[in-house]
This record gives C-alpha cells, structure tokens and sequence, in this order.
C-alpha cells in the first residue's frame, strides 16, 4: 500500500492524543513490587548446540506472579570478564525459537539474552515454551483483549512484568556488565522495549524497531490490520465498552512509557506500515523524553521496516553505547 498516514513532516510533530491515567506511576510500581516478592531464582543450564562460536544456556527464572519464564542467554564462546549486554523481545506469535536463530549479537562480542513471550511462540520461528496460567474474561481470538476488562488482569501487564525481569536476570549473570545493557525490539517487541525501557531506569539504550502496543487510540481506528483490530472486533461484540477497553490499554500505552524513558534510543519507523502506522511509532519516538534520540525511517516499506539495514543500523549505533 501506498503512504496512507500523516506526511513525514506532520510525524515528525505529531503527538498523541493518549490521556495517560492519574495512577500510571503508582500502577507499575504496586506490580513491579509484587513481582519482586518471589524470588527471581534465575538458572542458567548450559546446552549442546553444536555451535562453535558460541556459549549458549537455557534459562528459567521466575516472571510475573513467579510463574517459570523461558529464554537463551547466548555468549561468545572466548567470553572474558562481564560483556556488554543486549536483552531482546520477540515480535507478536513468536517465541524464544532456537539458539541459532539468534547469533547477530554474540557475534558482535555481546552477551545476548533473549526473552520467550508467555503464552506465544505458536505464530511463527521455532517456536516457544513459556505458558500462561492467567485465565481472564471473554477475549477475542489472540491476545490483545485477554482481560481487557480491567488493567489489572491485562495480559501485557504480565509480560511486561516478565520483561523487567528478564533484564534482572540476564543481568544477574557474571559474564554480564549491568552497566552496559541496551534493550531491543521488534513489531511487539519493540513495544515492550519502550516499556522496559520506561520501567528500568538505568538502561545504556533502547532500540525498538516498527514498535507496536503505541498510542492505542490512534492505531484502534486507523487500521484494520490484525493486532489492534483484535480490539476493535472484540468491541464490535462487546458494544458499550469502548470508554474501559481503552482506560486499560492506557496503562500499555508506549507514549506513556516513552515520556519516562531515561536512555538514548534509536528507533524506527516504515511509512507504508499498516500493520504499526508511522504516526502510531512517532506518537512514542516524539515522547521519549532522553535527548539522545534518532529514528530511521524507511520510506517504501511496510511492517518488514528496515529488516537487515536497521540491523546494520543497530550494530552501527551500539557502538557508542555498549
């Protein structure tokens, strides 16, 4: 599809209309809180891959509600006193998948934790194997209205929950520098990186690409592509629920995160991108309230983005952060 959202110089102004709720603040801190009553009891078992350049370990530790949450941490294989660390989140119906999906940034010299997203990996990759034994209310197929009925039983309140975690542990290991950590993203993980990176105040970076899970009000009626139109078929059966649907995705909203952010940040946008429209990505990109901030904008592309070029991208802009 062609350009169909705001031209760029209007994005690069536009701001959301999000109304961020009176108790935003107290609500992530009462979950983060309660999180951190179990112990995060992070196991790192190393596994036979058959890959030669690198370590790689099998990692549990205990999420939102202490449920067992899954990922690899994967290190050079000549790995010599704490490396700089890379944490990244997975893309809607994704999960952890394999170790040898993920070798860009051990290649680089960096450690890399990657997080498996509770109750996905069916979607696509190789897979996942982290449950969620969350019920909630009536939802519409996917994931974006499991328990939209109230910002407390949000299924995002639980992986963003895990996400925080997910840095403490990877962090918690001693080939790991806590220091030096940046937290990546793409589509629903970039998402989640704007959160995390609204959550954990002492990250070196953030780099999320095409993110989604940003200014809810706009994407829920400027596009028709599935995830945000979950909501809005949901709401097609549920008539009359509007006005709390979207009091609880405002907890989730990245623009509210955004205005928190307290690391440079580099992220990205695709103007043909229906799936997470360029104005929905600046809404947070225009927040984010570090100074250190630049977006890559790739003109004729749609969800893909920048692909291997905002890689190359990421590699390039790293260096002067981790």
């Amino acid at each position: 599809m062609a350009l169909f959202d705001l031209p760029l110089d209007e994005l690069r102004e536009y701001r959301s209309a999000a109304t961020e709720p009176e108790d935003f603040d107290a609500f992530w801190s009462e979950t983060l809180q309660e999180a951190r009553r179990h112990d995060l009891d992070a196991r790192f078992e190393p596994v036979d891959t058959g890959l030669s350049t690198v370590q790689v370990f099998d990692v549990t530790y205990a999420g939102f509600g202490g449920h067992p949450v899954k990922g690899w941490l994967t290190l050079p294989a000549a790995a010599d006193g704490p490396l700089p660390l890379v944490v990244e989140f997975i893309g809607y119906g994704g999960g952890r998948g394999l170790p040898h999906e993920h070798l860009l940034w051990a290649s680089s010299g960096r450690a890399h934790f990657v997080m498996d997203t509770r109750g996905q990996g069916s979607g696509w990759g190789g897979g996942g194997g982290t449950a969620d034994p969350v019920g909630g209310a009536p939802a519409f197929p996917g994931f974006m209205t499991r328990g939209i009925d109230a910002p407390e039983n949000y299924y995002y309140r639980r992986v963003y929950t895990d996400a925080v975690r997910a840095v403490e542990a990877a962090r918690s290991h001693p080939a790991t520098d806590p220091a030096r950590t940046v937290a990546v993203g793409s589509s629903q993980g970039g998402g989640i990186t704007i959160a995390v990176g609204g959550l954990v105040p002492d990250l070196a970076g953030i780099a999320p690409d095409v993110p989604f899970l940003c200014d809810f009000p706009r994407a829920t009626t400027l596009t028709d592509r599935h995830p945000y139109r979950e909501i809005g078929l949901y709401l097609k059966t549920h008539r009359g629920r509007t006005a709390d649907a979207l009091r609880t995705v405002s907890y989730f909203d990245g623009v509210h995160f955004a205005a928190r952010g307290r690391a440079p940040a580099l992220f990205s946008a695709a103007l043909e991108d229906q799936t997470c429209p360029p104005s929905t990505v600046f809404a947070a990109f225009n927040a984010w309230s570090h100074e250190d901030k630049t977006i890559e904008v790739y003109d004729f592309n749609d969800h893909e983005g920048g692909g291997p070029f905002q890689q190359a991208a990421k590699l390039r802009w790293m260096r002067s952060y981790i």
